[in-house]
């Protein structure tokens, strides 16, 4: 059986931090299988950001539950502390998930990451 190809793209995760906010960039696959290994980076991440967090998801090629649970904990540990966390450029597919999930009316949601970031300027 030829595999070639098939393979899930890894993801991975980036942190970017300016003055007044933070870029995290996830890519790759966001599901059962890469979820559990971004969960602690994420986290610090998170712990070490400031007042607006912005997640770049236009390098997401799936997503699946996992996913969308991984978003939701990371949602779960700012919001206490008072910050704003913006999902920013999901491409089409992950933009219809956030919609059909709710998820869109739970998260602040931008068409790109400038338009994430122009939201810690009106804050």
């Amino acid at each position: 059986m030829d595999t070639a190809g098939t393979a899930s793209p890894e993801a991975g995760l980036r942190r970017e931090a300016f003055a007044e906010h933070t870029v995290i960039t996830i890519t790759g696959d966001l599901d059962i299988a890469s979820a559990p290994s971004l969960r602690e980076p994420l986290e610090t991440a998170l712990r070490d950001a400031g007042p607006l967090v912005v997640v770049d998801l236009s390098g997401v090629t799936f997503c699946d539950a996992s996913g969308l649970a991984l978003l939701t904990g990371a949602r779960r540990l700012t919001e206490p502390e008072g910050v704003a966390l913006v999902l920013a450029a999901p491409r089409p597919h992950m933009a219809r998930l956030l919609r059909v999930s709710g998820l869109s009316r739970v998260f602040a949601v931008r068409t790109t990451v400038d338009a994430a970031r122009v939201r810690s300027a009106a804050a």
